[in-house]
């Protein structure tokens, strides 16, 4: 695979954030979102990543993306979205 998408965001090393998206056969396809995952420190390896929706997602269950593609998880758009007064005014 290609280089990683990496987004601004708050993530815990510099504000990165990872796109990542659960395997075909993890989940059903309706659940095949993109979430905004923090990428860890350096040299960290976890035992789980913990989208910013609060989905857990374990080593070898999900693909890093190379792009924006597929349908993005509401719940961690929602999580990294910036605040102020107007700024989803027309987001659905």
């Amino acid at each position: 695979m290609g280089r990683s998408a990496y987004v601004p965001g708050m993530g815990e090393n510099g504000g990165m954030l990872a796109l990542v998206r659960l395997r075909r056969g993890v989940v059903g396809e309706s659940r095949r979102v993109c979430h905004l995952i923090p990428v860890p420190a350096a040299g960290a390896v976890p035992a789980q990543l913990t989208a910013l929706c609060g989905e857990g997602i374990f080593p070898g269950e999900a693909e890093v993306l190379d792009g924006l593609r597929g349908m993005p998880c509401h719940a961690c758009l929602m999580a990294n979205a910036p605040s102020g007064p107007g700024l989803l005014a027309n987001a659905g």
